[in-house]
């Protein structure tokens, strides 16, 4: 049989209102042969599916998911789907409207039908008389056809899918709402048709129960939009369009024509449609919505610039490099999109619970029905009672409790520029007992200077400079970077190296005229069995001090000082009084890594470890059973970042951190790390309340519908009031988890310099 690269495809899904319906979904895409793994994301509608394209095809999984009831559609229409949902939102909130109104104006009328006159009835006399004089039998029939028409106009979706699902073998929200509206409706039928004394209608009910449910899912729908802004707001970033230079002639095209390479203009007021560089003008740029980053920053002549980022004061002429799907912006949505998507660890309770529930409550509703009718011989009791049990339960709340705290999180996240990139991970930043922080480009800021230069032979130190830059040019480790901003300050030439080899945790080699180069730290050297030059002067406190060898010949040694980055120390001290444990793991010699240390506020540090050093660190830390987190941005620092149970990968590192991390800081400052730790504990907080508020109010509300309290106190909850709680309680859930969207980082303390 022929394989295939497995491929992934994103389908908006239809006709989902609650927790079971997404277990449905989900079951069926997964039982479909080819699919390798389905997800469904019940807070935007959709189900992400990786399958193998050589054993079904995109219709294959839109068929799947008709056959159990619901509808999906293929994801080219994806945008049209929602400009199409977001024009028709007044529709369900104008359909709830009238029909909680045809229900206040139905209870109205139902009043001279109550088998006992009560004061509100007196009253209403007064003020109605003449309702009181119409026949009763003509009331009845009037409130059945108002009754029909609202549920053939508002209710005729609930009913649809509820019978979609039915035909399928599968319930959910939707049966319990039509079972119980349509009981109701057959006995309150029943009874206009043949009256008789102390039956009793329940119209008024039918719409209420009706009106109150399509209010909340209008409501609901309002949320959830509120909760996916961030995600709306990171895809109107980027224009639909470019100012194209081409011989100095400008013309706009659609974005889709600029090409690498091409000459693009940028006006004061216009956002950056690509990611790209400066080659002409000065200008300052708002990356706040990237990176969270919201004062403005310089660009000149070689600066960067990202898609979606707003030019502020200057028109600047770039080249464009990334596009499309390949620009930060388009990789920041995608990586909140699928962090959106993710389950927490803590959302398989509530999934195990949601998939029998359903079930569970039709058999409650029968149970009630069978108790009342052999207690009170009143099928009217029974009837009611059954009714508020099947339309008091919400799976609806349940299903959400976790996910809607996550998206709103992850959303909040990225707007503060700290990228979670996936619920697991958010779960596990919030229960942590030790955070380890690389030194370089972490807690430092990354660039170091070189401090100085010697060489150890007959080399100059400029011939001893330029070779080492050549070596250097293509690695990305910050003394790399300083070496070759030591050598282009003195104007320096130099020709390519060949065979470069990157040895992580303790330099390079590389072939640099003809000449075998070797660059890095004593272990380097001790590893080539190169003896380390005596009675040399010790590096100073807080200098690194990196080794050349020429032709397997100790050349010379650079030595290179970083500074402490401003925030540093106040989110050690911040991550201290959180309850955390932190310490310092550096490839870094003990003289280097001390000072910083003690200008971050940290007391434990271990130095000169190399990539497998840190990463048996961490394994001993967890073998304690700690719960680890490591924050680093080198090369060197990805094994630990993975092993980690959570790793935080600065955005400004390389490529292998940030693709082994579990959190992606895009701003790399550390006043982030506490922050991202704050908001996780947050959201685990909304989580937890969601959950037990969901879970208390159907343990507490099907019970008390069910008449629990009618022996001692002559206590009942009528249909209609049940349905509103039940709508209030879905509501109450998203509700909860939008007071993410105003989150903001606690203040960090007040470090007094050391």
């Amino acid at each position: 049989m022929a394989t295939s690269s497995p491929e992934s495809i994103t389908l908006p899904i239809l006709g989902m209102t609650c927790a079971s319906c997404q277990h449905h979904v989900e079951q069926a895409l997964q039982s479909t042969a080819g699919v390798e793994s389905a997800h469904v994301d019940l807070m935007a509608n959709r189900a992400t599916v990786v399958f193998d394209p050589a054993r079904t095809a995109p219709q294959t999984l839109i068929d799947a998911v008709r056959a159990s009831g619901y509808d999906a559609v293929l994801p080219h229409v994806d945008e049209s789907a929602g400009e199409s949902a977001s024009e028709t939102t007044a529709g369900p909130e104008q359909k709830a409207y009238a029909t909680l109104i045809a229900g206040a104006a139905a209870m109205l009328l139902a009043m001279p039908l109550g088998p006992e006159m009560g004061s509100a009835d007196h009253a209403l006399m007064r003020v109605l008389p003449w309702l009181y004089s119409v026949p009763p039998d003509a009331l009845r029939w009037l409130l059945l056809l108002l009754t029909a028409l609202m549920m053939a106009w508002a209710g005729r979706g609930i009913y649809a899918n509820a019978a979609r699902g039915l035909r399928h073998g599968s319930t959910n929200m939707n049966t319990l709402v039509s079972l119980g509206t349509g009981v109701a409706f057959a006995w309150s039928a029943y009874c206009t048709v043949r009256p008789a004394p102390g039956r009793q209608v329940y119209f008024d009910a039918v719409l209420l129960i009706l009106g109150f449910l399509l209010l909340g899912k209008a409501l609901e729908a309002r949320a959830k939009r509120r909760a996916l802004a961030a995600l709306d707001s990171l895809s109107r970033l980027r224009p639909a369009s470019a100012r194209l230079l081409r011989d100095g002639v400008e013309t706009i095209v659609p974005l889709e024509q600029i090409q690498p390479g091409d000459s693009v203009l940028i006006l004061p007021g216009e956002r950056f449609p690509v990611d790209a560089v400066i080659l002409e003008g000065r200008t300052s740029v708002d990356e706040s919505m990237l990176t969270g980053e919201s004062t403005p920053l310089p660009r000149e002549p070689g600066g960067r610039v990202l898609a979606g980022s707003l030019n502020y004061d200057g028109a600047v002429i770039c080249r464009a490099e990334s596009l499309g799907e390949a620009t930060m912006l388009a990789q920041i949505t995608r990586m909140v999109q699928q962090a959106q998507g993710s389950r927490a660890p803590m959302e398989r309770l509530a999934d195990r619970a949601s998939s029998i529930f359903v079930p569970v409550v039709l058999a409650l509703a029968a149970l009630t029905f069978v108790v009342w009718l052999l207690a009170t011989h009143s099928l009217q009791l029974a009837l009611a009672n059954t009714v508020a049990v099947l339309v008091i339960a919400c799976p609806c709340a349940m299903g959400l409790a976790v996910p809607a705290a996550l998206t709103v999180a992850v959303g909040r996240g990225a707007q503060l520029g700290v990228l979670f990139k996936g619920g697991e991970a958010l779960e596990r930043l919030a229960h942590l007992d030790v955070i380890v922080l690389d030194k370089t480009g972490t807690l430092t800021v990354g660039r170091p200077v070189l401090a100085a230069f010697h060489s150890l032979g007959n080399h100059t130190e400029h011939d001893l400079l330029r070779l080492a830059a050549a070596a250097e040019e293509r690695s990305n480790h910050p003394l790399a970077h300083a070496i070759i901003d030591a050598a282009r300050a003195r104007d320096l030439k130099w020709q390519p190296a060949a065979d470069v080899q990157i040895l992580p945790g303790r330099g390079l080699s590389a072939q640099v005229e003809g000449r075998a180069c070797l660059l890095g730290n004593p272990a380097l050297f001790q590893e080539f069995f190169l003896p380390l030059p005596k009675d040399l002067p010790a590096a100073e406190p807080g200098v690194t001090r990196l080794w050349m060898a020429l032709d397997n010949v100790p050349a010379g040694y650079f030595d290179a000082r970083d500074a402490l980055r401003p925030d540093a120390a106040a989110a050690v001290a911040s991550l201290r009084r959180s309850g955390l444990r932190v310490l310092m793991l550096t490839g870094d010699s003990a003289e280097a890594a001390q000072p910083i240390a003690l200008q971050a506020g940290i007391a434990e540090v271990e130095a000169a470890l190399d990539p497998a050093g840190k990463l048996a660190r961490i394994r001993a830390f967890q073998q304690q059973g700690l719960r680890v987190a490591m924050a680093g941005d080198g090369i060197n620092d990805a094994a630990a970042l993975a092993q980690a149970d959570a790793g935080i990968a600065m955005g400004t590192g390389a490529d292998l951190a940030q693709e082994a991390g579990d959190v992606l800081l895009l701003r790399a400052r550390p006043a982030d790390l506490p922050a991202s730790l704050e908001l996780a504990r947050s959201t685990l907080r909304i989580m937890r309340q969601n959950l037990i508020w969901a879970a208390g109010y159907n343990l507490l509300g099907i019970p008390l519908a069910a008449g629990v309290l009618y022996p001692a106190f002559h206590i009942l909850l009528s249909p209609w009031v049940a349905a509103a709680a039940m709508a209030l309680s879905s509501v109450s859930v998203l509700a909860n988890s939008l007071r993410l969207r105003g989150w903001q980082p606690a203040a960090p303390p007040a470090v007094s310099p050391s």
